[in-house]
């Protein structure tokens, strides 16, 4: 397991969201990211990141301005744990905030896996 503080780890999240390209994170909308040590009770111990909201495919006009933002939330423990050493951190986090961000968006599991996101 890697070794990496939880400023490390954050400044890790932060670069990878700076490297989206900047198209795509204007088109986002009303979310936040976080950073967790660990997912919450009921997911898998190895959970890399999750989202949680509504994609903006699925808002329509029932979606009001004021809704609480999506979360989109990356956790350190599990990631340094699948992790050799910090420049592998740094790549997982990259691919686990873009796939994030893809949900987001609306693309699913099997579409990411075909893109080679998965």
């Amino acid at each position: 397991m890697v070794e990496l503080g939880p400023e490390e780890f954050e400044e890790a999240v932060a670069d990878a969201l700076d490297s989206v390209p900047a198209d795509l994170a204007r088109a986002m909308d009303n979310v936040v990211v976080l950073v967790e040590d660990d997912p919450p009770e009921g997911f898998p111990p190895d959970l890399l990141g999750l989202y949680e909201g509504t994609p903006l495919t699925e808002r329509g006009t029932w979606w009001a301005a004021g809704a609480l933002p999506d979360r989109i939330t990356v956790f350190r423990r599990p990631t340094l744990a699948v992790c050799a050493d910090r420049a592998e951190v740094v790549e997982e986090v990259r691919i686990t905030v873009v796939h994030e961000i893809a949900h987001h968006f609306g693309i699913d599991d099997a579409r990411l896996h075909d893109l080679g996101w998965a």
